[in-house]
């Protein structure tokens, strides 16, 4: 098993719609690594990942997104709550992707 380690600072966005779904966007540079690197074995293309912003670590998946040619990251309430961070703010974050070759 092989592990792609990422850390960037993204702002966090509010997904346009009712769900209210929040995100970073991760660099385009970041993205065509991963996307060149890591098998598309999931629906949507997703790829599973171990994310962290500030003491917070948690499971979950980036998803690919056509507009900013890159993946996006969504960040749960219970995260932005913990770490008081909230829409509009740029977020340190650490992303940990494994995979198999």
């Amino acid at each position: 098993m092989e592990e792609l380690r990422y850390e960037f600072t993204a702002e966090l966005w509010l997904y346009p719609g009712e769900a209210g779904w929040v995100f970073a966007t991760l660099p385009v540079d970041d993205a065509d690594e991963i996307l060149e690197l890591v098998p598309r074995k999931r629906g949507f293309g997703s790829v599973k990942v171990t994310a962290r912003i500030g003491g917070t670590e948690w499971s979950t998946s980036i998803f690919p997104d056509t507009a900013s040619r890159s993946y996006l990251l969504p960040v749960k309430k219970p995260v932005r709550v913990k770490e008081r961070v909230d829409v509009g703010e740029a977020v340190p974050i650490t992303l940990a992707v494994r995979f198999e070759p």
